[in-house]
């Protein structure tokens, strides 16, 4: 008996011996998960929010906003684990490297030589835990945002004039491991606020010339593609990482249908995670180095109850053909596999929803979907019909989840490939993000704001 099935990872995963198509192949891409680490008790945390603070604190305070609202996300698993002691990350890293992850990036927090939540790297540094890994300087003001309040600050950037030095100093025993990833020999950081930087051109090429002092051939600084930023250029970055949700939350991003809210307090935002990557897989190549980015949900309500961004309709299939999707842009974009990189947001966000780690919802399937996406075949060479491809599938596991009776299947999958194929994303501005950024302290004003702007952005069309 022929198994007949021709999606590639089928054939290279199982075994099938002559009926095996052995033009199948493995994708290169290296994929790096954001990493938090803010997952053991600091003494900080403790004074700002509460003896014994961590992020599962905020995790299982969640609650569902409306009928069918995943709320709280429940590890699997690795349980509610404990950052302070290393064994965790050896169980992280087998089981990234098991499903096809090449490295962590993780969030490094990094205030002028203070540092905070250091302690995972630090455990991380001294062991032998084998995966490659680079860092992401957090470098925004800490504050209380997870209640709403940008205003109070509680470690602040200072951006003090001997920083550029002792930042890049403090690097040096990241950047001499060997499990630090290179790109032509420079080590790779990632800036995730470039922009806040006073000069941040200046710095970045002070930066550089400090690492060639160090015997290293440069550093290749790659800056997240925050909402004030557009290029990489403009700040004198050698790439931008795409980072989701950042620019995908835009008014045409909302659902066709909204659910039933069931807490009257609610004043956030409703994101259509298939509109999400409609919008990736339609950006073009631009003219310069672009890291492309994914997310396998997005959900912040464990952090802001009343006011969070909420991703509907997330599943780990569509995120696979998404990941399939940014494989094959990689593979045709990529110049060579030095720094063929894709970023996935996040290892472990809890807290914002976002996390390959298993859960008790969805299990392995995030893990299982980022390992079969690796196989391809000749017939994913054409970008435009990978795309297409990619559209219609995930139309069609958009109908299968949404229950569409039997005799509508086909009509109601041609309608969400025909609204993907054609969809317009109108991204939020700097500004405007700036302005919910300071209006989530008080939720009522806004919610009267988010509906005022969005009519607005409708009657513009």
């Amino acid at each position: 008996m022929t198994v007949v099935n021709n999606d590639p990872s089928f054939a290279a995963l199982s075994q099938l011996g002559s009926d095996i198509d052995h033009s199948v192949q493995r994708d290169t891409a290296k994929l790096l998960a954001f990493y938090l680490p803010q997952y053991h008790r600091v003494k900080e945390n403790s004074e700002w929010w509460g003896p014994g603070f961590t992020e599962w604190t905020n995790v299982a305070r969640g609650k569902p906003n409306f009928d069918g609202h995943y709320q709280p996300h429940i590890p699997r698993d690795l349980g509610f684990y404990d950052l302070y002691h290393p064994e965790v990350m050896y169980e992280q890293a087998e089981m990234a490297k098991l499903y096809g992850l090449y490295g962590f990036c993780f969030y490094h927090y990094w205030f002028s030589g203070r540092r905070i939540l250091e302690r995972p790297l630090e455990n991380f540094l001294k062991a032998d835990i084998n995966i490659n890994f680079c860092l992401c300087w957090a470098n925004e003001n800490w504050t209380r945002t997870w209640d709403g309040d940008t205003k109070s600050v509680l470690l602040a950037q200072n951006y003090s004039e001997d920083d550029d030095d002792n930042f890049i100093e403090s690097l040096l025993p990241y950047f001499n491991d060997k499990r630090y990833i290179r790109v032509d020999g420079k080590p790779l950081l990632v800036v995730y606020r470039a922009k806040d930087i006073p000069s941040p051109a200046k710095s970045f090429a002070k930066w550089r010339q400090l690492a060639k002092d160090h015997g290293f051939t440069g550093l290749h600084i790659a800056v997240v593609d925050f909402y004030d930023i557009t290029t990489a250029t403009e700040v004198d970055a050698d790439a931008l990482v795409e980072f989701p949700p950042h620019k995908f939350n835009g008014p045409g991003s909302t659902p066709d249908a909204f659910p039933n809210f069931t807490n009257p307090d609610f004043a956030g935002s409703i994101v259509d995670y298939s509109k999400v990557i409609a919008q990736s897989i339609q950006r073009e190549k631009p003219d310069f180095k672009l890291y492309r980015g994914i997310i396998p949900s997005w959900d912040n309500t464990a952090r802001r109850q009343n006011t969070p961004t909420t991703i509907v309709n997330a599943n780990p299939e569509a995120y696979g053909e998404w990941l399939r999707y940014l494989r094959a842009y990689t593979r045709k974009n990529s110049v060579s596999n030095e720094d063929n990189f894709i970023f996935i947001n996040a290892w472990n966000e809890w807290g914002e929803g976002c996390h390959l780690e298993p859960d008790q919802k969805w299990g392995l399937q995030y893990l299982e979907q980022t390992l079969k996406s690796s196989y391809y075949n000749d017939t994913e060479s054409d970008l435009d019909k990978v795309r297409e491809d990619r559209i219609a599938r995930i139309a069609d596991v958009q109908v299968r989840l949404q229950a569409v009776a039997p005799l509508d299947v086909q009509v109601a999958s041609a309608t969400i490939v025909q609204q993907l194929t054609h969809y317009q994303p109108h991204p939020h501005s700097a500004a405007a993000h700036l302005a919910a950024q300071r209006l989530n302290q008080w939720p009522f004003l806004y919610k009267i704001a988010r509906l005022g702007y969005r009519a607005i952005r409708r009657i513009r069309g």
